[in-house]
């Protein structure tokens, strides 16, 4: 059995992860962390996550000693707490699996570092569709050609702090790379005023906030005759919860390095 450590265990996904794995005999949650202010401080994990009791109470990262016990931490916190769930995580010598997104370039420069030292799994979105869309999306738009223009949309609720997705930077990434474009110059963020004509190349990263939207993603290819569209719509959180599960099981018998939920899926 795996005793699982979450970290952001007091939000939307944390309460998540703590209820699957509750549900699930692979998984012992033994450790829930949190931000030092936190207003849940000290309330049990399960209650919190609305499965009854499960013992572990959500303590600040600050209180986290170096004999904590766990195997695989899973964070889906914020940038912030990534980097607190990290210190954890190397000071114990434990895996870790990342879903949190919006890290600033030293930030993932620490992280990249990290897995020098730990097994370590970061992705931008744990579905395991998205990760087969990351996987197909290069593919497609290198087989259509020039011709076809690139749109990528995402669509998230209102409480997301990031924009654009970490899911709709890795698909622009993958494209580009496939495509031998640069997301530095050829991407736009949004259109506005007198654009002008399409320019050649381009790609437009487009971002909406409504509401209490799960995550939805569609990449656009279109020609004067026809349009292409890849499509992922998650329904529900769990869909994320069940895709890191299956990543900290991966992990826990890794070793050191570098990995990916497309390691995860096609190895």
């Amino acid at each position: 059995m795996i005793r699982l450590a979450i970290a952001g265990a007091a939000g939307r996904m944390g309460q998540r992860i703590a209820a699957l794995a509750s549900h699930d005999d692979r998984f012992q949650v033994s450790l829930a962390l949190d931000a030092d202010s936190h207003p849940d401080l000290g309330r049990d994990v399960g209650e919190l996550a609305g499965v009854g009791r499960l013992g572990p109470a959500v303590q600040p990262f600050s209180s986290v000693g170096n004999d904590s016990e766990f195997d695989v931490l899973i964070d889906f916190s914020l940038p912030a707490g990534t980097m607190a769930a990290l210190s954890v995580c190397l000071s114990a010598r434990r895996p870790i699996v990342i879903g949190t997104t919006g890290h600033d370039e030293t930030q993932l420069a620490d992280i990249h570092r990290a897995a020098e030292t730990i097994p370590l799994l970061k992705a931008p979105n744990m579905s395991v569709g998205v990760n087969v869309l990351f996987r197909i999306a290069g593919q497609v738009a290198a087989a259509l050609g020039e011709d076809y223009d690139c749109e990528i949309i995402e669509s998230h609720h209102r409480f997301k702090a990031d924009a654009p997705s970490g899911t709709a930077v890795e698909l622009l990434n993958r494209i580009c790379q496939s495509t031998g474009r640069d997301p530095g110059k050829d991407a736009v963020y949004g259109r506005q005023g007198q654009t002008g004509q399409r320019p050649a190349g381009q790609i437009g990263v487009l971002a909406l906030r409504v509401g209490d939207t799960v995550g939805e993603h569609d990449v656009h290819f279109g020609c004067l005759g026809e349009t292409v569209v890849l499509r992922h719509v998650a329904h529900t959180r769990d869909t994320f919860v069940r895709g890191a599960l299956r990543a900290a099981v991966w992990v826990a018998e890794k070793p050191v390095g570098f990995y990916t939920m497309q390691d995860v899926l096609f190895g």
